[in-house]
């Protein structure tokens, strides 16, 4: 688990620079050259999708998604696991439906392109069912922890 959360932050600050990169190249074509260059409103779409749907996998991979856990930061530990599990299973739920209707997306819009680059939208509708996969593996490895503890195991958080 953990060379898959270092992966998904090496691709993101790749993609970033990337980003990055693009924009200032349309940016200095713009106003030095006065060409701008076309192509760039593309990428960047299609590489913040990307950046936004891998950053959430290694958001997960930290603990960093927003959690409102006043109410459960004061219940016994064996509790606050026990709901960490039903809010799992809910999320895991909500992850395998957003992850397999973006792959039904991607499937149905694969012959579809973009209209300078002619980038099928796949590859943009994909990235939302790798980012739902991502999320899900370190939701399930967090399901396992927490079941330990409600067992009655070790605390490995």
């Amino acid at each position: 688990m953990k060379y898959i959360g270092q992966l998904a932050v090496l691709v993101a600050s790749l993609l970033l620079v990337v980003l990055v990169g693009t924009t200032v190249a349309s940016v200095g074509m713009r106003y030095i050259a006065g060409a701008p260059l076309q192509w760039t409103e593309e990428i960047s779409g299609l590489l913040m999708v990307w950046i936004v749907m891998i950053g959430a996998i290694a958001c997960e991979r930290d603990k960093q998604h927003l959690t409102i856990d006043f109410i459960v930061a004061v219940l016994p530990r064996r509790a606050e696991a026990l709901v960490g599990i039903v809010v799992g299973l809910a999320s895991l739920g909500l992850l395998g439906a957003m992850g397999w209707l973006s792959w039904e997306l991607a499937g149905s819009a694969k012959y579809k392109s973009t209209q300078i680059l002619r980038i099928s939208w796949f590859w943009l509708d994909i990235a939302l069912t790798v980012g739902a996969a991502g999320i899900a593996l370190f939701v399930i490895a967090a399901l396992v922890r927490k079941a330990r503890i409600v067992a009655g195991g070790a605390d490995t958080e």
